[in-house]
């Protein structure tokens, strides 16, 4: 009994030490070459651990008369798993080449920093990395925080998330630094009118304050007194100086009126008289304007009409700023004709509008001809620019059509023919 008890234990033991390859014992043997680019990478046959790469391959034996395996896997830390088919089964003593390309799994980013203007300093968590545009490479996945600095600008920030394999694009938007500076005016004789860029700012003695820190016109009027003109550069925190000494003029009998209109491209009417359009630069100039107080009208569609009085000084120019103020604005004029003799036809663009005198309403704005016609009298024409919601003006001197005398060497004859025809006329009334 002792016998066969111990002839059993050997043999489970020597079956607990023989591998379980299920159909595999008594089979031939062939082999599966794993090649790998990365040594030290585990190796899985149909989810079975076979082995560890080394020396770029790993041999798999597998028994011909064995189950087939179908996948293969190859992993290591720090890389991307290659998994793919296993082709057909090795015969016997035959080896078959299987391969794997493993990638490294990306484990940094990077950031690509741009300014607006270029050349912006650039900081990451406080520490200075170059000027943009710039790459900043190798950064561990993570939220960072930057700084775009260049001088004359607001500095700019951002915070920007870096993600392992990616680039995270980054845009500083810079804003210049606004610097300001003073200028203090002043005139012989005081009281002049001060214009700074063309636009009104007061009368001396005057300190202009926070004026921009760069180069500005000046200019000043006072009656009586040639215009003076000037340049000056502010710079940050200062103030600047300027003296005017003003040289009188001579007694004149016109002057001339500057006139700008915010916005441009409006009409512009002097005394009611259409002078032309206000320029997108600049000043438009009306010379040779009487001295005297006059009425300037600025007029845009889409505007409210700017009405102003203007004084003119011998040999001086007045100035106009007119900021138009939207609202609804009459886009239609009036014609008044009057003519000596009055009495005669009005024809407006050739339509007849009535017997002088006369005023026409509801003229749309523009130039337009006038033609005045008498019995008698030689027609008179002429052309009128007509405002919006003013009226202009036609007055019509007519001229008498001359009259044609009787030939002197007709008279006459028609006298004797005049005699003739009377004594036939007597013969015929005696015959009956």
């Amino acid at each position: 009994m002792l016998r066969p008890l111990i002839i059993g234990m050997t043999l489970l033991v020597l079956c607990a030490g023989i591998p379980a390859v299920s159909a595999q014992i008594g089979g031939d043997e062939g082999w599966y070459r794993v090649h790998c680019n990365v040594d030290g990478a585990d190796v899985y046959f149909d989810g079975q651990y076979k082995g560890t790469t080394y020396g770029g391959a790993l041999d798999v034996p597998v028994y011909t008369t064995g189950s087939p395996y179908s996948t293969f896997r190859v992993e290591k830390s720090g890389y991307q798993p290659y998994t793919g088919s296993l082709p057909s089964d090795p015969a016997a003593g035959e080896t078959v080449n299987v391969y794997a390309t493993l990638q490294p799994v990306e484990t940094a980013g990077s950031i690509h920093v741009t300014s607006s203007p270029s050349g912006a300093a650039v900081y990451l968590n406080g520490q200075y990395k170059g000027v943009a545009p710039l790459t900043i490479q190798n950064l561990v996945p993570g939220t960072y925080s930057l700084e775009g600095d260049r001088s004359g600008y607001q500095p700019d920030y951002a915070t920007v998330t870096v993600r392992a394999g990616q680039q995270s694009n980054v845009q500083f938007t810079l804003t210049p630094i606004e610097q300001y500076g003073s200028i203090k005016v002043t005139s012989s004789p005081s009281g002049a009118y001060v214009y700074m860029d063309g636009t009104y700012k007061g009368r001396t003695p005057l300190t202009l304050t926070s004026v921009s820190a760069k180069k500005h016109n000046i200019e000043l009027d006072l009656s009586g007194y040639y215009d003076w003109k000037s340049s000056v550069t502010v710079s940050p925190g200062v103030t600047s100086y300027v003296n005017a000494y003003l040289t009188a003029v001579p007694s004149e009998t016109t002057g001339a009126i500057d006139v700008v209109s915010y916005p441009a491209g409006a009409d512009i009417f002097l005394d009611d008289k259409y002078q032309g359009k206000t320029p997108t630069a600049g000043v438009y100039a009306i010379s040779n304007v009487p001295v005297g107080s006059h009425t300037m009208r600025v007029a845009l569609s889409g505007y409210q009409d700017y009405t102003t009085s203007v004084v003119v000084s011998g040999a001086t120019t007045s100035h106009v700023t007119a900021t138009l103020q939207p609202g609804q604005s009459t886009s239609t004029g009036s014609i008044s004709v009057t003519s000596s003799p009055s009495g005669a036809e009005v024809y407006i663009d050739n339509a007849y509008k009535g017997i002088t005198p006369l005023t026409v309403d509801g003229i749309a704005t523009g130039t337009h001809a006038v033609r005045v016609a008498l019995g008698g009298y030689s027609d008179w024409s002429t052309t009128v620019q007509v405002g919006a919601g003013s009226t202009a003006s036609a007055s019509a001197s007519l001229s008498p059509v001359p009259t044609q005398a009787p030939h002197a060497g007709v008279a006459p004859f028609a006298a004797v023919g005049a005699l003739g025809v009377l004594g036939l006329l007597v013969s015929l009334r005696r015959r009956d």
